[in-house]
């Protein structure tokens, strides 16, 4: 009996083998597509990643570790005012972009997808500030706050007989500001892959809403808003993990004043590393961030999955 038993599960395991390899003899050209994008992701993203983490427990010299230092770049970097100060401002950052920029591509996308003429014109019009480069947008938002007489909002403001006003000057509204540029150069490529989806609907159930009775709001409630969310839900996580990286709006139009009041994670930690030449607490800062989406995105996973379930 346990004989048989063995023989049996030898017998598994063989098939299994040779099913292995008439795989990998059949898929290997497959695989061997992948290899380049496997050992580019290798070299420039996961190999820096680790060697970064590593990196930050060490007391540096230029980008140079020296010296095991364990956490104590994590503990300066984190009793440092300025670090207190540019974790309110990232929160803010997120704040503001949701009320400013999250339900605008949305709105725009399901304006776009009711329209029965000039819908391409429309469509390339919301994409094109994304075509332009941040640096130069930054620098063109940068022209249009000049705090001087000869700022082009100001100017306005002058025909209308209205005082001028700081704008990036002004801490109480740098950041709005920061996030209305934001906004305006990246909601285009949101609005289009919003767009995607929706036509993805299939037209019979609105039909059939229409046949029941239901009215435009009910339609969008009951059909538009359940299709959509799962791109809503990816594009939030997208939109809060790239606020939390925001650096060259901030870089240009400020350089993280004034008195840090629109310093960022990002900012901070590329002033550690090429102002202030501390790669380990560039590092450092860099991981601490990290570890905040991660927990971010897990509470945001806890709570979607409760929410399904209620």
């Amino acid at each position: 009996m346990s004989a048989n038993t063995g023989i049996k599960t030898y017998s598994g395991h063989g098939r299994k083998r040779r099913q292995f390899i008439l795989y990998w003899l059949r898929e290997w050209s497959s695989w061997l597509l992948i290899v380049p994008t496997l050992l580019f992701f290798f070299f420039f993203s996961w190999q820096p990643l680790f060697q970064g983490i590593v990196l930050s427990f060490f007391r540096t010299e230029g980008f140079k570790g020296v010296e095991w230092n364990g956490v104590q770049n994590y503990i300066d970097v984190m009793q440092n005012s300025v670090f207190q100060q540019t974790l309110i401002n990232t929160f803010v950052y997120v704040l503001w972009s949701l009320v400013i920029g999250f339900f605008v591509p949305i709105v725009v996308a399901i304006a776009i997808n009711e329209m029965r003429h000039w819908g391409s014109a429309f469509r390339f019009s919301v994409y094109f500030p994304n075509m332009v480069p941040g640096i130069a947008a930054a620098l063109m938002w940068m022209f249009l706050f000049n705090p001087g007489e000869g700022g082009v909002l100001n100017m306005l403001l002058g025909w209308f007989g209205l005082p001028s006003q700081e704008w990036l000057q002004n801490p109480d509204m740098t950041i709005f500001l920061i996030i209305l540029t934001i906004t305006w150069r990246n909601f285009g490529a949101t609005t289009l892959l919003y767009l995607a989806s929706l036509q993805g609907i299939n037209s019979e159930l609105y039909e059939a809403a229409s046949i029941d009775g239901a009215g435009i709001w009910r339609k969008f409630r009951s059909i538009t808003l359940p299709q959509i969310a799962p791109m809503i839900s990816l594009m939030l996580i997208l939109q809060v993990s790239g606020v939390f990286q925001v650096f060259n709006e901030p870089l240009v139009m400020t350089e993280g004043g004034p008195s840090n009041a629109s310093m960022s994670l990002m900012l901070q930690s590329y002033f550690y590393a090429f102002r202030y030449f501390e790669a380990g607490h560039s590092l450092a800062l860099g991981v601490v961030t990290f570890v905040i989406l991660m927990l971010l995105t897990i509470v945001y996973f806890k709570l979607e999955k409760k929410w399904e379930r209620e």
